[in-house]
């Protein structure tokens, strides 16, 4: 009876994908970037905006097409999904497996572009609500958060660089969507439809393909495995422990929500400039910036916040994650305190450097996170732990643009120059970031009425153990 349990499963199973001997980890970090580089879309999704507001017009908005404003709920829901699926199935990814989280998310990917596509064909919002914003941001959560446990385990070594291989992929993904999905609208053009429908069709398809080829690829760790050369350390460290802690006693801990507000205030700074990058430029340097450099400005920025996924997870590998994030804090204190004497002596390059470092952090907290949860809680719930925490990003979905966008316009509304209405808010996420230093700072080793005992953990191990000798 217990054997049948084991395998009910079947293929989806996490004893079904406990590695064999000779898997290389290597393969492991390919399945993260099939499912990172898919999801990351959502970053892309704004190029379907103006097309999706002539559906009915066509070559301009009719009466009865939809609203840039309505339409910027799709965004909005699917970065608000991602928060709350990943916080509520993150306990299920790590005890089903990655496999099992995987083909999960591609289903509600694929389904979420599928349903978008007929809520397009009959011409109704709310079927692309739930489809885009609320399936595929249940999407977003389990895949986004499934990959980067499973590379934790992998690299106990480089847990920094590993999750960063994965959330790299996250950045990139909106980076190649971008113009693959404006070539594919006007492949599928006609003089009676703008394309969006086979668009999503298409897209929905082709990421379903790669998501399963990474459910197919993926494999976790046997119970013991260590990588070749590496020996634990047989004492923590201050910040890092070798004890785990059980995924609803890490919410007990002060530890999470100060990292949480970490992780809210940096993102909030990096998302509300990320999301109107392109007009910001054109006004603070009207008749410099045109709007097609302003198009590349914003492409350049998507290629920083992806290799700064990388980079600044790497780098937390070896001053450690809070350091890192103080250098965050600082760093983009004293550049968000520069803009705005950018704008004023009229320097587009200072300008563009200022932005670029900014988003790569705003990348690398993302990647970083995970390890310095991990450093924090162990390993054996991080995947659950890191769900709970991405409700902070949701949080900061909204934070940001809010300042971004009703701050300018109050400066606009009270005779403050376009090319000033920035100024404010670049000021405000300096001080938030402030907050986020403070916050950082008080982060200490978690007290040890919180760890596991160990003889729970080996039981846990015993159970994991006990699915491969089935398999087998």
């Amino acid at each position: 009876m217990q054997t049948a349990s084991r395998d009910a499963g079947g293929w989806f199973s996490r004893s079904r994908t406990v590695a064999g001997p000779g898997y290389s980890r290597w393969m492991v970090p390919p399945a993260a970037l099939c499912v990172h580089l898919c999801i990351g879309q959502a970053y892309a999704f704004s190029v379907f905006n103006l097309p999706m507001t002539r559906l009915i017009g066509i070559t301009e908005s009719a009466p009865d097409d939809w609203k840039l404003t309505e339409l910027g709920w799709i965004f909005s829901l699917a970065i608000f999904f991602l928060g709350v699926s990943s916080a509520l199935f993150g306990r299920w990814v790590e005890e089903g497996g990655p496999r099992k989280a995987m083909f999960t998310a591609a289903c509600c990917w694929a389904g979420g572009f599928l349903i978008s596509a007929f809520g397009v064909a009959i011409h109704n919002l709310w079927v692309i609500y739930l489809g885009y914003g609320v399936i595929g941001g249940i999407a977003l959560g389990i895949g986004y958060i499934s990959p980067v446990s499973t590379l934790i385990k992998w690299f106990p070594d480089r847990p920094g660089m590993a999750t960063g291989m994965a959330i790299m992929g996250f950045g990139g993904g909106a980076f190649i969507a971008s113009p693959l999905s404006v070539w594919l609208m006007n492949r599928f053009k006609t003089d009676t439809h703008v394309g969006v429908m086979e668009t999503f069709a298409v897209l929905g398809i082709v990421y379903f393909v790669f998501m399963v080829v990474g459910s197919v690829l993926v494999r976790v760790p046997a119970p013991g495995w260590k990588p070749e050369g590496y020996v634990e350390p047989t004492q923590a460290t201050r910040l890092i422990t070798r004890n785990d802690v059980y995924v609803y006693d890490a919410l007990k801990t002060p530890q999470f929500w100060l990292i949480w507000w970490v992780l809210c205030l940096n993102v909030t700074a990096g998302i509300g400039v990320l999301g109107q990058a392109s007009a910001m430029s054109q006004e603070m340097f009207p008749g410099v910036i045109t709007p097609v450099a302003a198009a590349g400005f914003v492409g350049l920025m998507s290629l920083f916040n992806m290799g700064g996924r990388f980079c600044w997870a790497t780098v937390s590998d070896y001053i450690g994650r809070k350091n890192t994030y103080f250098v965050f804090m600082v760093l983009g204190f004293v550049l968000y305190c520069t803009v705005p004497h950018a704008g004023a002596i009229g320097s587009v390059s200072l300008f563009v450097v200022c932005f670029l470092i900014i988003i790569s952090m705003y990348g690398g907290g993302f990647s970083t996170v995970p390890a310095y949860l991990k450093d924090m809680f162990g390993t054996r719930y991080v995947g659950a732990i890191h769900g709970l925490l991405l409700t902070a990003w949701s949080a900061a979905g909204i934070f940001g643009p809010v300042l971004v966008n009703y701050i300018r316009a109050y400066n606009v509304n009270h005779g403050v120059p376009k090319a000033q209405a920035y100024n404010t808010t670049m000021y405000i996420m300096a001080g938030l970031l402030v907050i986020g230093f403070i916050c950082n700072f008080l982060v200490k080793a978690v007290d040890k009425k919180y760890h596991m005992k160990r003889e729970a953990g080996e039981a846990a191990l015993d159970v994991v153990a006990g699915e491969a000798a089935a398999r087998a």
